[in-house]
């Protein structure tokens, strides 16, 4: 059976498309249909890893999962992680090949679209439909000359395009006639229809909108999805979504996460934050630590050594000092961990100029950055309470001294981690380990917390689940499906 495949794009960022594409992915999985997500190329410092030992923005993993495929390095070859205003990391294929600016990158950008297209291909021929999903908007036409996430791709693979319009910020008529009216014949012939997502109310208000559009563009109405609320159990792919997150609640386990400019796989927090009796909430620019937090999270980092300067130009370090002597807990992850200890060497250079650095002196141990990037699947056992973790680890650079003694965790190649003295500072290079419920729970119970019993991957499930049935009401999924064409482009690289 020959793949087909369609093209989800949108009329801006967080328009809804990568949670359009899990949805549906969802549905086709239901319907035996075995599919696959793609994007060609994503920029996101929130990464996971995939068995073949490669990395791919988290987006993609989720949609994986909910089209019940094993994710693979193949469903995101461009990944582009930020590690300044001006620059990003650039991994191709699962792996680190440089660090470029983005006047760089947009220089030579059109080099990467054989390895896009041969991950395209090496998907069409393990799966029977690909849902590709878009970056950013078409209507950037600016950069449209050497495009490799939008109408580049699509021209270049030859697949039809679904916009998606977001209704709730407004304007969504304009914006997707707007969008229509910008590009060039080719590019506006390839779209064969649209999704107005986030609509609150009743859709059915919305028909003579609908009209409009179709009058204009000539494009097909594809549906109008009502907001879906449950999206804030997923994943989020982009920090943005980090802005919505409340701030401490009084009577309620109080964890509070630093804000780092930088800051990568933030949806280590989410288990936390869906724990009933626990109340976490982000620290932000110009703020100092709440003095009733009981835990205090440093996350991980794009760039460990400028998020540092940062963190000591907000004045966190003393805020953390102050919180360490009142007997409060702190945990570093991944970047967060190389922060808490006493030097950070970066003899290379990869984050910046060759130089070591004071950390915080809260744990003993420092790092050395080296070239070789860690990026695996790890399962693991977490020391003080025995019980399993199945996480991820993306991390440059290795961590030793005294306190990894003390391990966070035992993995079958060796130990993670390090905990002080006294017990209650900790770092680990462990993403994810918080989706664990055994793990979490007795992490939480080590806090003074005794949870409620949140099951953390059945939730995920049940509303990956519940996401595909609400696109089934609202969509017209089979019109989807028989817009899809057999994909014609072969591995050549």
């Amino acid at each position: 059976m020959t793949a087909k495949a369609i093209m989800f794009m949108g009329t801006g960022s967080d328009v809804g498309k990568s949670l359009i594409v899990a949805g549906l992915a969802r549905v086709f999985a239901n319907r035996g249909i075995n599919c696959a997500p793609f994007k060609p190329q994503n920029m996101s410092n929130n990464a996971s890893a995939t068995p073949e030992g490669g990395e791919i923005g988290r987006a993609q993993a989720l949609q994986a999962r909910a089209a019940r495929a094993l994710p693979s390095l193949h469903m995101n070859p461009i990944l582009l992680k930020p590690e300044s205003e001006t620059g990003a990391q650039v991994i191709v294929q699962g792996k680190r090949e440089a660090t470029l600016s983005a006047r760089a990158f947009f220089k030579q950008r059109s080099a990467y679209m054989p390895a896009i297209l041969d991950s395209f291909a090496k998907l069409a021929a393990a799966h029977d439909l690909i849902l590709i999903e878009g970056a950013g908007s078409p209507a950037e036409t600016n950069l449209r000359d050497g495009d490799l996430a939008n109408m580049g791709f699509a021209a270049a693979a030859d697949v039809p395009v679904i916009i998606i319009g977001d209704i709730h910020r407004g304007g969504v008529i304009a914006s997707l006639v707007g969008t229509a009216a910008v590009l060039d014949n080719d590019d506006r012939n390839r779209i064969k229809g649209f999704l107005i997502n986030k609509f609150h109310g009743d859709p059915q208000l919305f028909d003579e909108g609908n009209l409009e559009i179709v009058k204009r563009t000539g494009w097909t109405s594809l549906g109008v999805i009502p907001h879906f609320a449950k999206a804030s159990s997923l994943p989020a792919e982009d920090a943005v979504a980090l802005d919505a997150i409340a701030k401490p609640v009084a009577g309620k386990l109080s964890i509070c996460v630093f804000r780092l400019p930088r800051i990568a796989n933030f949806d280590d927090m989410d288990p936390l934050r869906l724990e009933s009796g626990v109340s976490l909430s982000f620290v932000l620019a110009g703020e100092a630590l709440p003095g009733g937090c009981d835990l205090a999270i440093i996350p991980g980092s794009k760039s460990t050594l400028a998020d540092l300067a940062y963190f000591r130009a907000q004045g966190w370090d003393v805020d953390l000092y102050a919180h360490v002597r009142r007997g409060g807990h702190v945990l570093g992850l991944c970047g967060g961990y190389q922060i808490l200890g006493r030097r950070i060497h970066d003899l290379d250079g990869l984050e910046s100029i060759p130089t070591s650095v004071d950390g915080l002196g809260l744990l003993d141990v420092e790092t050395v950055m080296a070239a070789e990037k860690t990026v695996a699947l790890t399962s693991a056992r977490h020391v003080q309470s025995g019980e399993g973790i199945s996480a991820y680890e993306i991390h440059l650079g290795k961590t030793f001294g005294p306190d990894c003694q003390r391990p966070f965790a035992r993995l079958k190649r060796g130990n993670d981690g390090a905990i002080s003295a006294n017990g209650k500072i900790t770092g680990t290079y462990l993403h994810g380990c918080f989706e664990a419920d055994g793990f979490r729970r007795a992490y939480l119970k080590g806090l003074g917390h005794n949870t409620c019993g949140l099951a953390y991957d059945h939730l995920i499930e049940q509303t990956l689940d519940e996401l595909a049935a609400h696109l089934e009401a609202h969509v017209d999924v089979d019109a989807i499906l028989n817009l899809a064409k057999p994909v014609t482009v072969t591995a050549h690289v």
